[in-house]
């Protein structure tokens, strides 16, 4: 039987699973390898952090949503693609032949042109080491009862939503003696959007006590402070990293086609450039048309995925896809409030913050119910 993998349970493969449980390919084998039976969504994670949601809520229960699709669930990470061979080496030791390959794996922290980053730094990526390392912090701050410096590096929307939930938590539970401080190369945070939105982001940061430190950069990390390029040292107790995505290294060793970053080349029908039996998407992709790394693209590309591997599986011609140019952001910011940025235009409030929360609960029970999808 031909075997169809899915390597990675990121955003758009929850789509590719929605779609082989509504119809499976006829004829084809489907694996879906993945280190974790459930996806933490990326855009509720600061609501888990701040209090505003319990983890439960904020996971796609992968397990459930392959069962329902006749997707056999390998948990397992895969290390090392042979692009020309078909194969995938996976941690268990298992060495999978496949027909088609799709990847979703996302992308991960840039640690290695930070030193000391490895040993101090707490990063973002993957989501569920974080999740895991969370209570430990917690306990950290308060087993302090001086002040602790806790400062977030990267001021994208992943940072700056973490810093603001961070800082909501610290409210709600009563640690007035947390300081929160967001450290970012830029004048101003939230880089790529347009200044109305960075405007209004500054401005919830200083209403909030969050410190803003822009124009810095991080040349090393310890474990009480961070070397800054000014030769200033900052203190900081805790080191959380939430800077742009990097590949992983397996890509540029497989064969397939990379760009200078490391991620997998796709043309406009998400097949790689060089290998088109396989197929990418995600943060894991770079675009033939070039877009930042947002879970935005990846939830918009899942479902021309999931038609062309069908297609492709059956012998058909695949679509194209262009990824729209304007994405509408919405950045929660704190006690249940959110700044959204479309275009030039950017608005913030309490009525965001329930425009934002009503989009995601409605994407998490399209994933989890209980019912055919």
């Amino acid at each position: 039987m031909n075997q169809l993998l899915l390597l990675g349970g990121g955003h758009a493969h929850v789509h590719v699973l929605v779609a082989l449980a509504r119809r499976p390919i006829k004829d084809w084998q489907v694996r879906l390898v993945t280190p974790y039976r459930r996806q933490i969504y990326s855009g509720m994670l600061p609501g888990w952090i701040a209090g505003h949601y319990r983890l439960e809520e904020c996971a796609i229960d992968l397990g459930a949503l392959a069962a329902r699709a006749g997707v056999t669930l390998l948990e397992t990470s895969g290390i090392s693609l042979d692009a020309d061979a078909q194969t995938l080496s996976c941690e268990n030791g298992a060495r999978l032949r496949f027909d088609r390959l799709s990847i979703d794996t996302g992308s991960v922290s840039a640690l290695e042109n930070l030193c000391g980053s490895c040993e101090h730094v707490l990063p973002i990526r993957p989501i569920e080491g974080f999740v895991a390392a969370w209570p430990s912090l917690v306990d950290r701050i308060l087993g302090q009862c001086s002040r602790f410096d806790l400062v977030v590096i990267g001021a994208g929307a992943a940072g700056v939503e973490l810093a603001f939930a961070i800082q909501q938590r610290a409210w709600r539970d009563g640690w007035s003696h947390l300081r929160v401080s967001l450290l970012g190369s830029e004048p101003l945070p939230l880089e790529g959007l347009p200044m109305t939105a960075r405007s209004r982001a500054l401005n919830l940061l200083r209403r909030r006590g969050i410190r803003w430190l822009g124009e810095r950069r991080a040349t090393q990390i310890a474990s009480d402070h961070i070397r800054l390029d000014s030769g200033a040292n900052l203190p900081a107790h805790a080191t959380l990293l939430v800077t742009g995505a990097a590949a992983p290294s397996w890509p540029r060793l497989s064969g397939l086609s990379t760009d200078g970053r490391g991620f997998i080349q796709v043309g406009p029908s998400l097949a790689s450039l060089s290998h088109p039996a396989i197929c990418a998407a995600g943060d894991i992709a770079a675009y033939a048309s070039e877009r930042p790394k947002s879970g935005v693209y990846a939830v918009r590309a899942g479902p021309i995925l999931a038609a062309n591997l069908r297609a492709l599986c059956e012998g058909h011609l695949p679509l194209d896809w262009t990824p729209q140019h304007r994405a509408l952001y919405l950045i929660s910011a704190g006690n249940r409030c959110a700044l959204g940025s479309w275009g030039g235009f950017a608005v913030s409030g309490a009525w965001v913050w329930r425009w934002k929360d009503r989009i995601d609960r409605r994407f998490m029970r399209r994933f989890n119910t209980k019912d055919e999808p």
